[in-house]
This record gives structure tokens, C-alpha cells and sequence, in this order.
């Protein structure tokens, strides 16, 4: 049997009608990627079953598209030392990235059953913080999604930015490319100042209370998951010998200009 966390009966349905997930079907889907993946002498990965899961789910278990989705997974994991080299949540940096709870998921599901994700742009001091470091913590954050979230990874996210303090210093980290890319990924609602235009898509119950909602505050949020982030640890520090190595790639390597169009060709990528 896969060694997988059991779905709430409801998750269960709605990934066997969204996701077209079958449960009698999931062992074998997951040997099928298991054995593919021996197959790949450029790819060392992980290959635990809860690991596996989240990409197969991601891709509503298209056995083609979740070996696609795996590759690129490691390949832009080697391609982008700056944000995956580092992986120590203890990292001093992360360290404070995590202290300010710049993103964290909130505990309870909206009214849809999602998972909402309040991310701070503007609480943090450009001057002392990289955009860099922000990434990286960005990219633990999500490890763990994949590996505790069912309701995300089945139901999916809604996003929610504050973008109190953000300034001119912290738009100019962000290069014009970076941007587009992010704005493209989200349906956006502007709400200004007005609160109660928030709880049309957010119900108060989820908020924290920094935000007229009735959940833990910010300051609770962000300490419980620089616990969180803390406990994962070895995993991360593990996780760094999971790589691409695109002299191995059967057939030809992937470039810099495959992975990032002519903007990347300017990129010198180094694949060890």
C-alpha cells in the first residue's frame, strides 16, 4: 500500500471528480513514475510516495505531464542556485525572513475549502532584507505545502497581499520580467483600504485579528511557522543532493535560453 496520508471523504471526492483521482489506481501510478524516474540518469529525486502525490495531483494524474512536471522540477531546482542552494532554515537571513511571517498560510479554510495565503510585500526593510533570501524562505514554504497541505493540493490556494509599506526600494528588487511573471499567476481583486470589501472573499473567520478577522494575530502566525519551517530542517538540508545533472540528460541538454527565453541566455548556468 502507498504510504500516503488518507483523504478527508470530502477531499476524496472532489480529487476523484477534479483531479480524476482513483484510489485503486494510485499505487500503480505512482510505481509507474517510480519506475520511469530509475530510468532518468540525469535525475536524482526524491521518490516517497507523499512526495510523489502532490505532482500527480498537480497533474491531475496525466502520468506524461507528472514526468514533465518532475523533470522541470529538478532541472530549474540546478538552473537557479541563488534561490535552492540554500535550504538551512537556520540560514541567518531566512532566519529573519521567517521571524517577520512575510508569508504565511492561515489555519482556517475559506468558505470554499481552500487554503488562503497572506503574503506581507511591504513588511520587510529592502535595505536589510534580499529579494533573494524572500525567494528562497518563498520556496521552503511551498516544500512544505506539498508535503502537508491536502486541502491546497486537492482545492488549490487563494492569495492575499498586503501591500501596506511596500515601497519604490522594494518594487525596484523585482526586475520588470519577475514581475510580469507573478502578475500573470493571479487573479487580482484591489481592495485599497477597505476592509470590508476583504470579507466579500474572505470571511473574518479566516483573517487574523490584525485584520478585523477572528484567527491568531500576525505576530502568532509567523512564530508558529518559523516553527514549522525549523522542523523541517534535515529534510531541507537533505533535499540539497536532489538535483538535474544536464550532462547526463539523455538526448540534448536542457540551456539556458530553453529555460528562460532570450532574457536567460544572458545567464551563464553551471550544472555540476
Amino acid at each position: 500500500m502507498p504510504n500516503i496520508r488518507p483523504l478527508s471523504s470530502e477531499l476524496q471526492e472532489i480529487a476523484k471528480k477534479e483531479l480524476g483521482e482513483d484510489p485503486n489506481r494510485v499505487e500503480k501510478d505512482l510505481e509507474h513514475i517510480k519506475e520511469w524516474l530509475k530510468k532518468q540518469p540525469h535525475l536524482k529525486t526524491r521518490t516517497d510516495d507523499q512526495f510523489l502525490i502532490a505532482f500527480l495531483r498537480g497533474c491531475k494524474f496525466s502520468l506524461e505531464r507528472t514526468k514533465e512536471k518532475l523533470d522541470m522540477f529538478y532541472t530549474m531546482r540546478t538552473a537557479l542556485p541563488e534561490y535552492f542552494s540554500k535550504r538551512d532554515p537556520m540560514d541567518p537571513e531566512i532566519q529573519e525572513v521567517l521571524k517577520l511571517g512575510l508569508l504565511v498560510p492561515l489555519p482556517v479554510l475559506d468558505g470554499q475549502g481552500r487554503r488562503v495565503l497572506l503574503q506581507r510585500m511591504g513588511g520587510y526593510d529592502p535595505a536589510k532584507i534580499s529579494v533573494q533570501a524572500i525567494v528562497q524562505s518563498n520556496f521552503l514554504f511551498w516544500d512544505i505545502m506539498m508535503q502537508e497541505d491536502d486541502a491546497g493540493m486537492v482545492k488549490g490556494y487563494v492569495g492575499f497581499s498586503d501591500m501596506k509599506g511596500a515601497t519604490v526600494a522594494h518594487a525596484m528588487q523585482f526586475t520588470p520580467s519577475m514581475m510580469r511573471k507573478t502578475m500573470t499567476c493571479f487573479n487580482i481583486h484591489m481592495h485599497g483600504g477597505n476592509l470590508e470589501s476583504i470579507y466579500e472573499h474572505i470571511p473574518k473567520s479566516v483573517l487574523p485579528k490584525d485584520y478585523g478577522g477572528d484567527g491568531p494575530s500576525l505576530d502568532e502566525l509567523a512564530s508558529d511557522w518559523k516553527k514549522k519551517v525549523e522542523s523541517y530542517r534535515d529534510y531541507f538540508l537533505e533535499d540539497s543532493k536532489y538535483c538535474s545533472n544536464e550532462k547526463k540528460r539523455p538526448g540534448k541538454p536542457k540551456s539556458s535560453e530553453d529555460l528562460f527565453g532570450l532574457e536567460g541566455s544572458f545567464r551563464q548556468l553551471t550544472f555540476d
